[in-house]
């Protein structure tokens, strides 16, 4: 029911707003592409020997709680989880697990700003990344990412 509405006001949408509309469906199906192109619809870059890996690896024996934050700053990046799943609360209870230099990670928008997406990369030092996806697109995080540029985009 809400398809067939949303058609209906399709249909009575001005020039404009129609343009707009198959703009923003062809910058979705261009970062769909993107990201399949890149690998970027998986967690990490596959490689457990890597940087991306070990640290994927160290992480989960922190915490076993799915959702995890990640905070960016002058420093570099801090990440945090609570330690075991909580079902309420879980900023109050994070803790900080892990606080990587700029020089072994840092935080990267795969696509330099040109998709509105919530995707972001943690790049280690060996090129190896983790994916990151923000709660909201164009976040604090993608535009720390943006202000402090990686070397290695892909």
């Amino acid at each position: 029911m809400a398809r067939a509405q949303e058609a209906v006001e399709r249909t009575l949408d001005s020039k404009e707003e129609k343009e707009r509309h198959r703009a923003r469906k062809e910058d979705v199906k261009g970062m769909d592409a993107a990201v399949e192109q890149h690998g970027l619809d998986n967690v990490f870059d596959g490689d457990w020997n890597g940087a991306a890996g070990q640290f994927l690896l160290r992480w989960y024996s922190h915490s076993t709680h799915h959702e995890r934050l990640l905070f960016a700053g002058p420093n570099g990046i801090t990440f945090a989880a609570p330690p075991e799943r909580v079902s309420s609360g879980r900023d109050r209870h994070a803790q900080i697990v892990a606080r990587p230099s700029p020089g072994e990670a840092t935080l990267e928008d795969p696509f330099s700003g040109e998709f509105e997406t919530r995707i972001l990369l943690v790049r280690f030092h060996d090129g190896s990344w983790l994916r990151v996806d923000t709660e909201e697109s164009r976040s604090e995080l993608h535009m720390y990412a943006l202000r402090h540029p990686s070397p290695g985009r892909l």
